[in-house]
């Protein structure tokens, strides 16, 4: 979390999602860990197309179920990699996906905290208005 623009949000019941930026604007997630143990691993991270094999060599590091094509990795146990080797891949996660945000959203985390937020929460407001519009739409359809 001390990463510039990190923000983190529990998906999928079970998932503490790190992003990079607030997804409301357009941010994308570099990590992810499991909350209950109930999945697979204990750590996705996105490693990048370079790292990305050199990771798999490292026995308790597989591909990520549904993410390995877009180089995430999964740590199956804590004891895997050091606290520093973690630190420094989560921080490569990071600035591989911040560097592949449009220029929009990396306009957008530029500005100052108070405009950020007010357009994040504009932003949270257009998107439940259109969920409540479609969930409307569809109780009637199924009249």
């Amino acid at each position: 979390m001390a990463l510039p623009h990190a923000e983190e949000t529990l998906n999928w019941g079970h998932r503490l999602v790190y992003w990079v930026g607030p997804r409301e604007i357009g941010g994308k997630m570099f990590a992810t860990t499991d909350v209950d143990g109930t999945g697979t691993g204990v750590l996705w991270f996105h490693a990048g197309a370079e790292r990305f094999h050199e990771l798999l060599e490292t026995e308790g590091i597989i591909p990520a179920p549904y993410m390995a094509r877009a180089h995430w990795v999964t740590v199956e146990r804590w004891n895997v990699l050091r606290s520093r080797e973690f630190e420094d891949e989560l921080k490569r996660a990071h600035a591989l996906i911040y560097e592949k945000l449009p220029k929009r959203v990396k306009t957008a985390l530029e500005l100052p905290e108070k405009e950020r937020d007010r357009l994040v929460r504009e932003k949270k407001k257009v998107l439940k208005d259109k969920e409540a519009a479609s969930s409307g739409k569809s109780k009637r359809r199924s009249k």
